[in-house]
């Protein structure tokens, strides 16, 4: 009964067997291999545009390298209060932006409101210089931290909004594939139709041992961006090994595979919770379930050999815990949880 999160589940099979062939024979470093150049088209065909495509071992490099390069030293990135830059990455994005500034807004649902959002681009006093940053990107989570998505709609009114004050729209996509497969959208409606310029996609989290990209969909935009990522020392020599996983977690839409069975697991263990009377705090959209339990309860399902993570506490006392499901769990353990939650 593992839900402590979906990067406790180990590699998928076919992305263990694409390292395993890559493992045979020799190749260029630093990227100069097939695997990385069969990525770049993939992602360009995936897109249905040209991207601009930089692999990367973890989520927390890509969003940081992307950040950076679209905000200058003394630009602010507007974020929500929960996201993953700002509270889980240890100020990677201020470290690699050279002291970028994070500006936190509250939302509701862990996303971001346009109508937050507007005023605050808006009011011209509290940016510039010589004394205030400047915005220069705006931030956002798909999934979100609380595991609720950004619908197309949604990303366009806050595009238009970023773009009005030459604000970029950076989307961290760590569980990209859970909310596209949830919005049963394509991957180009999901992302720069609806506005976005860089987006930080995610393989880590949806079955690979380590690979994720950040992806300009305005090429141009990238210049230099290669200097970056080495200066950065997220450039592996080895690369081949990071590009074989993508290439495997995209060939024949595995990723999709993966992230609608994790999707699926998340639903029948909603479903299971709120059955035995232990509603979700939040509306469950991707692969994570967010939910009030007593603490003795809590205690109780722990004792018994489930994992999760105790995240908060709601007026009532209860603990609010994340229970996180991915391409390996297993209907049996949803079960046996749900049970247990039952039974106590």
């Amino acid at each position: 009964m593992n839900f402590a999160s979906d990067n406790t589940a180990g590699v998928a099979p076919e992305i263990m067997a694409a390292l395993a062939r890559a493992n045979d024979g020799f190749a260029l470093g630093y990227g100069n291999d097939d695997w990385t150049r069969r990525v770049e088209k993939k992602f360009s065909e995936l897109f249905k545009r040209d991207v601009a495509v930089f692999l990367v071992p973890t989520g927390t490099a890509a969003n940081a390298l992307a950040l950076a390069h679209v905000t200058p030293p003394w630009g602010a990135v507007i974020c929500h209060e929960d996201a993953h830059i700002a509270v889980d990455e240890c100020g990677a994005p201020e470290f690699f932006g050279g002291g970028i500034k994070l500006v936190a807004l509250p939302g509701a649902n862990g996303k971001l409101d346009a109508a937050a959002v507007k005023p605050l681009l808006g009011n011209k006093a509290q940016w510039g210089p010589p004394h205030h940053v400047t915005p220069a990107a705006l931030s956002i989570s798909q999934a979100s931290e609380a595991g609720t998505i950004y619908r197309p709609q949604e990303i366009r009114e806050l595009a238009d909004i970023a773009h009005a004050h030459d604000v970029a729209l950076h989307m961290d996509g760590a569980r990209f594939g859970n909310a596209l497969v949830r919005m049963n959208v394509s991957a180009d409606e999901a992302t720069w139709k609806a506005g976005v310029d860089v987006l930080s996609f995610g393989a880590t989290k949806g079955g690979a041992m380590g690979a994720e990209a950040v992806i300009f969909f305005d090429p141009k935009r990238a210049e230099h961006m290669s200097a970056r990522r080495k200066r950065g020392a997220q450039l592996a020599s080895k690369h081949r090994f990071i590009a074989a996983q993508m290439e495997a977690y995209l060939d024949g839409d595995l990723w999709l595979r993966l992230c609608r069975h994790a999707n699926d697991m998340a639903d029948r263990l909603s479903a299971g919770l709120s059955k035995a009377g232990f509603a979700p705090k939040w509306p469950v959209e991707a692969n994570e379930v967010f939910v009030p339990l007593p603490a003795a309860l809590c205690d109780k399902l722990q004792a018994a050999g489930a994992m999760f993570y105790r995240w908060d506490a709601d007026a009532a006392g209860n603990v609010v815990v994340r229970l996180v499901t991915s391409f390996a769990t297993t209907a049996a353990e949803v079960e046996r949880f749900v049970d247990l939650v039952r039974d106590a």
